[in-house]
């Protein structure tokens, strides 16, 4: 089974105006923030989190992660967008131009597909509900070092805090996804990205609404996170293989020049 994420239950979105998005997009900054256009969030991750139960993402990137038709329904009808019937974002935009004007301008600032890493991907999509131990990521961000263990510590009744308000929203704290990829594959990865309830009936995690370029892109930062000597045990492999026929051809060559002699 393909998963082209399409997302077909969606209408297809107006054609949008980016200039007209970047005067509509004051909808979206009450909650947001757009750190790349020097927009700062109105409340920092701790009082986000208290608010809604979840920091809401920064939309310098937005454009480049999620689909526009995804996008388009997400600022008229959140639950409906997300396929959950409790989110924390309300509406936004009252139409369909509006939003499409949004979606517009945002994929007008946000980087290329080239440019947007795989950490880059699931940090926007995934990362703030999720925490990956084996990358030192939490629903946070990446743990810094600290050179005194009471700042380790003021930080890491941050993140307690953090979990618990996810918790409250979500129901339960949202899995480390450090080894869900060597446990659960890729096929059930694309799904539960393209549709979280084809996978898991009443889920509380919302359809995300990522294209399959960044699908694919959060998929391989999951592999990586799971198995981080994963490149280099296939360039190890690869320079193997060369040795191994390098050496036959040498033992080949040996062989018939032993034969010659002895004939």
């Amino acid at each position: 089974e393909g998963h082209d994420f399409k997302y077909e239950d969606l209408k297809p979105a107006p054609k949008g105006d980016a200039a007209k998005g970047k005067n509509l997009v004051a909808a979206c900054t009450g909650c947001h923030g757009i750190k790349s256009q020097g927009i700062k969030p109105p409340m920092d991750a701790m009082a986000s989190a208290a608010a809604y139960g979840v920091n809401p993402p920064d939309l310098s990137n937005a454009g480049a992660v999620y689909d526009t038709k995804f996008l388009v329904d997400l600022m008229q009808n959140p639950t409906h967008a997300t396929k959950v019937k409790k989110f924390a974002m309300p509406p936004s935009v009252s139409s369909a131009q509006d939003a499409a004007d949004i979606a517009a301008y945002l994929k007008s600032i946000a980087v290329s597909q080239e440019e947007l890493t795989p950490a880059m991907a699931f940090e926007n999509a995934c990362g703030r509900c999720h925490a990956v131990k084996y990358e030192n990521w939490t629903q946070m961000g990446t743990t810094p070092k600290f050179k005194h263990k009471k700042d380790e510590l003021a930080y890491e009744i941050k993140v307690i805090d953090y979990q618990d308000s996810l918790k409250a929203y979500m129901g339960k704290l949202p899995p480390d996804l450090s080894m869900y990829y060597m446990s659960r594959g890729t096929h059930f990865l694309e799904t539960i990205i393209e549709d979280p309830q084809s996978q898991l009936a009443g889920t509380a995690m919302p359809r995300v609404g990522v294209t399959k370029e960044v699908a694919e892109k959060i998929i391989e930062h999951m592999a990586d996170a799971g198995d981080n000597k994963r490149h280099e045990r296939a360039s190890i492999a690869k320079n193997v293989m060369i040795y191994i026929i390098i050496f036959a051809i040498f033992a080949l060559l040996w062989k018939k020049q032993v034969w010659r002699d002895l004939h």
